[in-house]
């Protein structure tokens, strides 16, 4: 027998290898099941927390691509970190259960229950390869009511001073108190949801995605995308408050309800992502000029 023989890992093993495997999944599994639920049944039914499902198999969307990488990964499983990340994870998640109504933080715990299997069965190595995946799944964490209401009072204030400057330069009879605007005879309240928080979390995560699938080897065209998101996020409600006021003052507010403060809504999403579309597209323009002239630089240095 010779000596790599004797070091093969058996057909016994790599059974008990999956079959470890499996029942630690499945009991992941089992554990979250409680937590999907209340998020089918509660954030994902809102307008703010609705793409959560979306960023969730977006994640798994990067795992499958990854799975070429994942195979060439040597297996190194690093026990004693993996499993204090995996219990704390679960302790996040126990305390979490215990006080109700902490469901970002039942669902943020998933995050270092997946880093702690991954680095029990596989190791740092497929944990370096799988980073992003996870860390994508953040996006799908509800985000406490104290951070929205925090951020949603300030950009309702931006957006209806933006509004109400600008239709007042236009010659509008237009003022202001507040987040209240008053346009002719009508008074018309810029809502949360007309603030923009709820399209920076979602748009936000469509423009990580985007830079990531698409972008990642342009480091600083990426950078410069992602920092775009929140401009981009304010711009696009600034166009839709505006719609909705000129559409209130020319038709009545009761043209607000309904179907088109719906389209307004999905015409944001439309108008933001124009936006990113155009900026990258001026993006790849600068880029290639900067190294047309780069090239003719150096062409023009070898000629001298």
């Amino acid at each position: 027998m010779t000596y790599s023989q004797v070091f093969q890992p058996t057909k016994s093993d790599t059974s008990a290898g999956l079959l470890w495997s499996g029942l630690l999944v499945a009991c992941v599994l089992i554990a979250y099941a409680p937590t999907v639920s209340n998020l089918i049944d509660g954030p994902w039914q809102t307008e703010q927390e609705g793409h959560g499902p979306l960023i969730i198999a977006a994640s798994l969307w990067f795992v499958w691509q990854s799975r070429s990488t994942l195979k060439l990964v040597k297996t190194s499983p690093a026990p004693i970190v993996g499993w204090m990340a995996l219990l704390f994870g679960l302790v996040l998640m126990f305390l979490a259960r215990l006080q109700q109504g902490l469901v970002t933080f039942e669902m943020f715990s998933i995050i270092p229950v997946i880093v702690g299997c991954i680095l029990i069965l596989l190791g740092w190595p497929a944990l370096r390869v799988l980073a992003f995946p996870i860390a994508f799944l953040f996006f799908a964490v509800p985000m406490p009511d104290w951070i929205i209401d925090a951020a949603t009072v300030p950009l309702k204030v931006l957006i209806s001073n933006m509004v109400t400057g600008i239709l007042y330069a236009a010659g509008y009879p237009v003022a202001q108190n507040g987040v209240m605007i008053m346009i002719g005879t009508y008074q018309l309240l810029v809502k949360d949801a007309c603030s923009g928080m709820n399209s920076i979390f979602a748009l936000s995560a469509i423009g990580v995605f985007y830079a990531y699938a698409f972008r990642w080897s342009e480091k600083v065209r990426s950078v410069i995308l992602l920092m775009s998101i929140i401009p981009i996020t304010i711009a696009a409600n600034f166009i839709r408050v505006l719609a909705l006021v000129l559409i209130a003052y020319y038709g009545g507010p009761d043209l607000l309800d309904g179907i088109v403060h719906d389209l307004t809504g999905i015409s944001l999403f439309v108008v933001a992502l124009f936006l990113l579309f155009l900026l990258d597209a001026a993006l790849g323009l600068c880029i290639a000029a900067y190294r047309r002239l780069h090239v003719r630089s150096r062409q023009q240095q070898a000629a001298a």
